[in-house]
Formats: structure tokens, C-alpha cells, sequence
């Protein structure tokens, strides 16, 4: 797999992303489904923000791992919160877990109404290898 970064500009490498990501001679593409911060037991999390999202990066690292893939590969990664400022609040724990995997994602953060029963913030990701 190839993989080119295009970011016209400095100020998004602050915030762990990249503008665009073109990716050639693709092994293969996962299309993750948004995962949250549901217990092994299918129990939704009634946990705050932070703990959340900490449970959401595990289990979409196991999603992600489970299908032979690898964090790293994620090129594109969608963010969905029932509040921004609380999630923005807690973004350090995801601008870290990007730099530890070593993802250049393209990014896309959208406040929601609501997520399912009880969740506060869901994760969505497109992988290659």
C-alpha cells in the first residue's frame, strides 16, 4: 500500500489529522461500523465522556485488530458526539492514541442529538492495508 498525506496547510498537524489521504495499490479495505462505548456484554456505557471514549478507541482497536488490519491503516475517521465541547475537552486522549498508532487519518468530528441509549460519542473508520 501507498499512502500520500496532502495537507496545504501547518495548523491540522496540531490537531492529528491530514486534509486528505490518497491511497494506491490497496490490499484490502475495512469499513468499520461506529463503535462506542459498548461493554463486551452488548451493556451501553452510562459512564462520562472521557471514559466513553477511552472504551470507543479499545473497542475499535479490537475491531480493527480482529480483522487483520492494524490501526495504522486507518485513513479515514469519522467522530460523532452528543456534545462538542465536552469531547473537545477530552481531545488530548484521542490526538494521543492517533500519534501512538501512527494514523494520518482524514477527520471529520459531528455533534449529534443523541447516539444510542445511553452513548456519548462514537467512532467510525475506513482501514487499508
Amino acid at each position: 500500500m501507498e499512502k500520500r498525506i496532502i495537507n496545504p496547510w501547518k495548523w491540522q498537524d496540531e490537531r492529528g489529522y491530514a486534509q486528505a489521504v490518497e491511497v494506491k495499490q490497496v490490499e484490502g479495505t475495512l469499513y468499520c461500523a461506529g463503535q462506542a462505548a459498548v461493554e463486551a456484554d452488548g451493556r451501553s456505557s452510562t459512564a462520562d465522556m472521557k471514559t466513553q471514549l477511552l472504551l470507543a478507541l479499545r473497542n475499535l482497536e479490537q475491531v480493527i485488530s480482529e480483522a487483520g488490519y492494524e490501526c495504522s491503516g486507518i485513513v479515514r475517521l469519522n467522530l460523532y458526539t452528543t456534545s462538542s465541547a465536552e469531547l473537545f475537552s477530552h481531545f488530548d486522549i484521542l490526538r494521543d492514541w492517533v500519534a501512538r498508532h501512527n494514523v494520518r487519518q482524514a477527520l471529520t468530528m459531528l455533534e449529534v442529538k443523541s447516539l444510542f441509549e445511553t452513548l456519548t460519542v462514537e467512532l467510525e473508520a475506513t482501514v487499508v492495508k
